[in-house]
């Protein structure tokens, strides 16, 4: 289904690497996602500088995300049970989504190329549940693309398909933390994620309630990309 979830990262392979969130383009050819700059098909391909580094294959991982008491009391009070799909796990207050796969390039900061870091992560095959009486909305196979600060995902209503790579979540970076190295991975955390236009519209119709709102916020994003 989803052929690319988009994160910007900054790995450290030859030095430090740094992930920011809406400051950075990703390419992928597979996303109908705006304002996404690509390497491979710009007509200005041939200034592009080389990188510093290059990750072509992440090799697993995941984001997690640690919901915010907010969200989960809003769930409460809507009559709504979060829970997950696949092979998405929700424990201790957090739920997170395998990386199923993923590539890097990062080009120094300092220099004139934007966006400087670019790249894909994918999250396919797992989701967010949320269920009320006989009803169950799943938001699967997340798309993040950083450079426009957007997650896209598909929607499930009782397991039938409602749409397909819909803007679900904005992604907050001002809280983002500075780049961990954790032996094989790198960590990322700080990026707060909000509930988007489009699904407060979706969830409040489905649900038949108004108070789902933009912005909500869901949680605290944490990548945890395997480099090596």
């Amino acid at each position: 289904m989803r052929k690319s979830l988009k994160t910007s990262i900054t790995l450290a392979t030859t030095g430090a690497l740094v992930l920011g969130g809406a400051a950075f383009g990703i390419s992928s050819a597979n996303a109908a996602t705006p304002n996404v700059q690509t390497v491979s098909s710009s007509s200005e391909a041939s200034k592009i500088p080389a990188p510093v580094a290059s990750v072509p294959d992440v090799l697993g991982g995941d984001t997690s995300v640690a919901l915010d008491s907010s969200f989960t009391d809003a769930l409460t009070s809507l009559g709504l049970t979060p829970g997950v799909s696949g092979d998405a796990k929700l424990e201790n207050g957090a739920v997170s989504f395998p990386i199923t796969a993923g590539s890097v390039t990062y080009w120094s900061p300092d220099g004139d190329y934007r966006p400087y870091v670019q790249g894909l992560l994918n999250h396919n095959g797992s989701g967010l549940t949320l269920k009320a009486g006989d009803t169950t909305v799943t938001l699967e196979n997340f798309v993040v693309n950083p450079g426009s600060s957007k997650l896209y995902g598909d929607v499930l209503v009782n397991g039938e398909v409602a749409a397909s790579n819909a803007y679900l979540f904005e992604l907050w970076g001002g809280s983002l933390k500075p780049l961990q190295l954790e032996g094989d991975n790198a960590v990322l955390t700080g990026t707060t994620v909000h509930i988007s236009e489009d699904a407060a519209g979706l969830l409040n119709k489905t649900f038949s309630t108004d108070a789902v709102k933009r912005g909500m916020l869901v949680g605290t994003a944490t990548i945890t990309a395997q480099i090596k």
